[in-house]
């Protein structure tokens, strides 16, 4: 079976003819894909500066108009996935059973703060009204994966420290890519994550959505008393005894369903198993608490409690709605509280004439009580999309007078961020230009970027990137 390492260094082309990984000059300044985009052309694995793509009309629910002015510039920007490589609480080895757990390792996972740095520059050159972080900022629930993201949301120096990983050039375990050792080869870039460097930050309001991976282990587990200290402890778990196995037709969760709240006592009764068998010491660490929600949201806006739902207002006729949608019992589906929709119409009467976008992690579509809320959203002519994360992927969807919009993430291939300008249309009519950011102006960020584009389990292989609707076109929509 390969490995993999394997399918790195297959998918690695001429990066390995090369010798060094370059993946050639950035595009534009600006990282907007409108100038330039990323492509393979010759199909070897090398990403290299392609033509951009112009705005496609999409008149599904409006007939095309001429802009007259613009009213709001957002930016979407989810799923940073901002996480500790050489935590003890990461459960690498559960990447090599496949699904439900590919996401337990990735090649590009120790440059997730280079890679937000870098699309903070690309915001702040666009200088939007406001920025929407749309949840999964981090990913293991740690407190200091959550300083290292705030710092590089709002500028500052970022020290991750020094790597103690799985990927280090000593560990013998074919499954991992080594930078330093294998193809692509990367050496030192181990070390050089690991040095401080600033942030400019983003420059502009941000307002912050609640994804599962910000209260959650792994996006799905609520903190028990054996992983809070194994996260701060020196012993660490890097690979899957022989003896341990998740027997076939082993239910995790509730009922079975992927996205539900995991079946009690199984990860104590798991980790206990493993933990007698072999581990590595590093060093430990207080800084790697594991947070209760209540710290996590506090942290991510200020003199919120409970649940992170609130609207604001962007300029005269825009207002924002964010919906907490996380699941304080585990699992890593959207959950719709009974009292949001009561709320959530409130904040559509209060709104009066403004344009109203909703937003949420979870898709409304895919969480349990979500179709309440888009029943509730169908029946007000003010609301003009709904946007979402967690699939890490884009897609665009007409419903009803309004537009479905899903952003990818920053952790997977193509590590984007959506830029949206509302504008006003000949008529009284309403339009959202849609566009894709990339990171710009961080070596490592474009290292991160072309070893995802490698990953045999991200973004590429899955669509991620979506369609030529789901990215950069102009979407109409009829006087409202």
């Amino acid at each position: 079976m390969i490995t993999r390492r394997e399918a790195i260094a297959l998918g690695a082309g001429a990066l390995l003819s090369a010798g060094c990984g370059a993946s050639g000059t950035e595009p534009t300044r600006t990282g907007s894909t409108l100038a330039s985009t990323w492509a393979d052309p010759a199909g070897t694995g090398t990403l290299r500066p392609g033509p951009g793509e112009p705005l496609i009309a999409r008149t599904e629910l409006g007939p095309a108009r001429p802009a007259e002015r613009v009213i709001a510039t957002l930016v979407h920007l989810t799923d940073a996935y901002v996480l500790d490589a050489s935590s003890p609480a990461r459960v690498p080895f559960l990447d090599r059973l496949g699904d439900p757990f590919e996401s337990t390792f990735r090649p590009q996972e120790a440059l997730s703060t280079q890679v937000l740095a870098a699309a903070c520059r690309a915001v702040a050159v666009l200088k939007p009204d406001a920025v929407i972080q749309g949840g999964d900022l981090i990913d293991n629930d740690q407190h200091n994966e959550l300083v290292w993201a705030m710092r590089g949301l709002r500028g500052g120096l970022v020290r991750t420290g020094r790597y103690h990983g799985v990927q280090l050039a000593s560990d013998p375990d074919p499954f991992y890519y080594r930078p330093d050792l294998d193809a692509p080869r990367h050496p030192g870039l181990l070390r050089r994550a690991g040095r401080p460097f600033v942030s400019l930050g983003l420059r502009a309001p941000v307002h912050p959505v609640l994804g599962d991976h910000d209260i959650l282990l792994a996006g799905e587990l609520v903190p028990t008393e054996t992983t809070r200290a194994l996260a701060v402890g020196g012993q660490a778990l890097w690979e899957l005894p022989q003896e341990i196995s998740l027997p076939p037709g082993t239910r995790l969760t509730a009922g079975g369903s992927p996205d539900g709240p995991p079946l009690p006592g199984l990860v104590d009764q798991f980790l206990a198993q493993a933990l007698g068998g072999p581990t590595v010491q590093v060093p430990p660490d207080p800084a790697r608490r594991q947070m209760d929600p209540t710290e996590a949201i506090q942290i991510l806006r200020p003199g919120t409690s409970g649940s992170l739902d609130y609207a604001v207002d962007v300029g005269r006729e825009v207002r924002l709605v964010v919906l907490d949608l996380a699941r304080r019992a585990g699992g890593s589906g959207g959950l719709v509280r009974p009292d949001q929709p009561g709320w959530l119409a409130g904040q559509l009467v209060g709104a009066e004439q403004r344009h109203v976008i909703v937003i949420s992690h979870q898709p409304l579509a895919s969480s349990e009580g979500g179709d309440s809320i888009l029943s509730l959203l169908d029946g007000n002519p003010r609301v003009i999309a709904v946007l979402a994360g967690h699939t890490h992927r884009n897609s665009i969807e007409p419903r009803a007078h309004y537009w479905l919009i899903n952003t990818a993430s920053l952790i997977d291939y193509p590590q984007q961020a959506r830029a949206l300008r509302v504008v006003r249309t000949a008529g009284g009519g309403i339009a959202i230009e849609t566009w894709m950011l990339d990171h710009t102006g961080s070596e490592l960020g474009a290292i991160s970027r072309q070893l995802a584009y490698l990953d045999a389990q991200g973004g590429r292989p899955k669509g991620f990137a979506g369609g030529r609707l789901d990215r950069n076109v102009t979407l109409y929509r009829a006087r409202g």
